[in-house]
């Protein structure tokens, strides 16, 4: 007996499947005529995809500077699944592993190179907070929850250091087994195109589509060289929205270039979630489907880009013997003003609206989910 079916869940190709989870993982799909503790009939009304993933968040409740706590970022929202984007360094990633296991969010960190984390703004301007050793022991201490490492490579961050911090951290990457490096980019110096030139296959691009005058395109509006070259290596394209790094105008002109991001991302944490621009992933989301993203390319950022480009092997995917972290979701005609960082605006005739999240084989509604009745779990 099946611990959970759900009954003809819409994928986001539109056809219809059930969907049977034991033991917290996906045991069947397709026509299922088998008995289940739990059923829930969907009726082809609500998508079902893999658990979102938000590959970018700040939720180290303990953070002096970008803090929120895993299940308000996550499965409060339809996100089964957080990772930190270097709130902690060596120094925190202890306490901040500690938190984590109290969240029903599953949540993994981006180790900051910085060995104090974000507790300032420039964490990386004093190049002995970068400690070799110390972010080595950092990654044997927690192998499974350290996917990768974090290098904010911009003016206010680096102070005088320029592009040393990033080259420090390739060296570094390459000694605990090239796990993925996610690189923000913001005002410059360094210049986005020695950040680019460094970068090799798998490491990430965060903030890929800030309007800053050190973005991706160059003032006429093509890709710049270093980035194409980048991306012909390999190097993947992270969106982390933000307080201050998404612009309409720059991911419109990339997008109709072909220059889609592969991971769509929030960069959330509590005073953009209440205050905005971002307010959630689901609307993050929401704002590539208007502007002009099909549903499927926009879900497949969050499931199973995401999962690929952290390697997280069992996640990302609606699969037989995949972890059973699924979004529930529809896709609501409800015209909205939506805000890129820039202050500029977008009229969207549709938003996507999270209506529980199943994590582990358990299911969990959201605010929507609650306040429609939408499941019985």
């Amino acid at each position: 007996m099946f611990d959970l079916l759900l009954r003809r869940a819409r994928l986001v190709d539109d056809t219809l499947t059930d969907i049977a989870i034991q033991d917290g993982s996906i045991a069947a799909l397709g026509e299922i005529n088998a008995p289940a503790r739990k059923t829930v009939e969907l009726d082809g009304n609500c998508y079902a995809s893999a658990g979102w993933i938000d590959s970018h968040v700040h939720c180290y409740s303990n953070s002096p500077i970008y803090h929120d706590e895993p299940d308000s970022v996550g499965i409060a929202t339809g996100v089964t699944t957080v990772i930190d984007a270097g709130s902690t360094g060596a120094d925190d990633v202890d306490d901040f592993y500690a938190l984590t296991r109290k969240a029903t969010t599953d949540v993994y960190a981006l180790l900051n190179i910085s060995r104090v984390g974000l507790i300032a703004q420039n964490e990386l301007a004093n190049m002995a907070n970068i400690d070799a050793d110390a972010v080595k022991q950092a990654v044997q201490r927690y192998p499974d929850f350290i996917v990768g490492l974090k290098a904010r490579m911009s003016s206010s961050v680096v102070g005088e250091n320029g592009i040393t911090p990033l080259e420090r951290a390739k060296v570094i990457q390459q000694e605990n087994g090239g796990l993925p490096l996610m690189v923000h980019i913001g005002n410059n110096p360094p210049n986005l195109d020695e950040i680019a030139d460094l970068l090799s296959s798998g490491d990430i691009i965060t903030h890929c589509y800030n309007g800053k005058p050190n973005r991706i395109l160059t003032p006429s509006g093509e890709l710049k060289s270093a980035v194409t070259r980048a991306l012909q290596r390999g190097v993947r394209l992270d969106v982390g929205h933000g307080t201050a790094s998404f612009s309409f105008e720059v991911a419109r002109r990339a997008i109709a270039m072909g220059i889609l991001p592969d991971t769509i991302s929030s960069d959330i944490y509590c005073r953009n979630r209440i205050d905005g621009p971002v307010r959630s992933l689901a609307l993050v989301m929401s704002k590539f489907l208007a502007i002009g993203m099909s549903l499927p390319q926009v879900i497949a950022c969050v499931t199973a880009n995401a999962a690929d480009g952290l390697r997280l092997a069992k996640k990302g995917r609606l699969e037989v013997g995949y972890d059973a972290d699924l979004t529930l979701f529809t896709v609501a005609s409800t015209p909205t003003l939506l805000v890129d960082a820039e202050k500029e605006s977008l009229q969207a005739d549709k938003i996507l609206q999270p209506l529980a999240a199943i994590r582990a084989g358990k299911g969990y509604l959201t605010e929507q989910g609650s306040a429609q009745n939408a499941f019985d779990f």
